[in-house]
């Protein structure tokens, strides 16, 4: 199948693809605020610009869409049907980037918790993983 949009048109599209302030971000951050946790975000002093930094539980939250971060899921599973190899690579790419991210911040001393987008349809269980991470003393990573 080939792309029905011209190269300017395409370019238009993926500019529009945001990496800050998705929606999935933004309802774990209006979630967390209700229940009286304060972060900062996107710090660009840490590996990976995390999504929320708490930093004096020394932890990390990346809030990613299933599909840009090649989650195991349905959605993120599944391959694209136009410019395959580009797709697959360029997700290989961001796996490789974000376990590079998540190393440098566990040598920081950071603690580092990953939400998914297809998690979020259980907004309620998800919220509460996400509590249990950071009220957890001690380091790691967790899953």
């Amino acid at each position: 199948m080939t792309d029905t949009l011209t190269p300017q048109q395409r370019s238009h599209a993926m500019r529009r693809v945001k990496a800050t302030d998705t929606s999935p971000e933004l309802a774990v951050r209006r979630a967390l605020h209700a229940k009286g946790y304060r972060f900062r975000l996107h710090r660009k002093d840490l590996p990976g610009k995390p999504d929320l930094a708490f930093p004096s539980r020394r932890a990390v939250l990346f809030v990613h869409g299933c599909f840009w971060h090649g989650h195991d899921c349905k959605r993120g599973a599944r391959t694209p049907k136009t410019n395959t190899d580009y797709w697959l690579a360029k997700i290989a790419r961001n796996k490789a980037r974000d376990a590079r991210n998540i190393e440098a911040l566990n040598e920081l001393g950071w603690r580092n918790l990953t939400v998914w987008e297809c998690e979020l349809a259980d907004k309620a269980a998800a919220i509460a993983r996400i509590e249990r991470f950071l009220d957890a003393p001690g380091r790691g990573t967790s899953p």
